[in-house]
């Protein structure tokens, strides 16, 4: 099934699931179909990012937020993610997408998301996101608090995000869509090593 489909599958179905707390894991049971695997066999590496995204609708709708970031006409955006695998999800296998939302900062949405087999990690994935206004300006993390206090949740409890991941964060970071970005490649960079 691919995404557009499976992703209205999964925001109509986690409307008819338990509500979830803001800071607390979310987990979607999902199987590996033949749209996510490649020729091992296995779910290939770029579809998680895409089973992820599944997670976080899911985690959004349970939540309450996502009902208030359609009605504000917000759209999320991923910025940066990374991901580690320590074994493969093969054809036909179920497994499990847990999502996490581990903190704010400054600018971003942080959210851990692992996939699960049989109570084992599979694969972990940290994804930063940002939510963009209907005229493409950035959402400011009070507005995403705002919305959060207003669907009922506790924000007291809210995760420090550790310094590793704003440094990550720094070190992989793109400059801003307006400012330009020549496509070049350093070779000599890259014959050095």
């Amino acid at each position: 099934m691919h995404l557009i489909p499976r992703t209205i599958w999964v925001v109509a179905r986690a409307r008819r699931r338990p509500r979830a707390g803001l800071w607390e894991p979310t987990t979607l049971p999902m199987r590996a179909l033949p749209t996510d695997v490649d020729m091992a066999l296995h779910v290939n590496n770029g579809q998680y990012f895409g089973l992820f995204d599944l997670g976080r609708f899911d985690a959004m709708v349970r939540t309450g937020l996502w009902d208030e970031i359609r009605r504000r006409g917000w759209t999320p955006v991923v910025q940066a993610e990374q991901i580690a695998f320590r074994r493969s999800v093969t054809l036909g296998q179920r497994f499990d997408v847990e999502t996490r939302m581990i903190g704010l900062d400054e600018r971003a949405v942080w959210f851990e998301q692992r996939v699960v087999v049989d109570g084992d990690v599979a694969v972990r994935a940290y994804i930063c996101t940002r939510l963009r206004k209907k005229d493409g300006r950035p959402v400011e993390n009070d507005e995403v608090r705002a919305i959060a206090a207003a669907a009922g949740h506790d924000l007291a409890g809210e995760p420090t995000l550790p310094e590793w991941l704003h440094e990550w964060r720094r070190s992989v970071a793109l400059p801003s869509a307006r400012t330009p970005l020549p496509h070049t490649w350093d070779l000599d960079t890259v014959r050095r090593g």
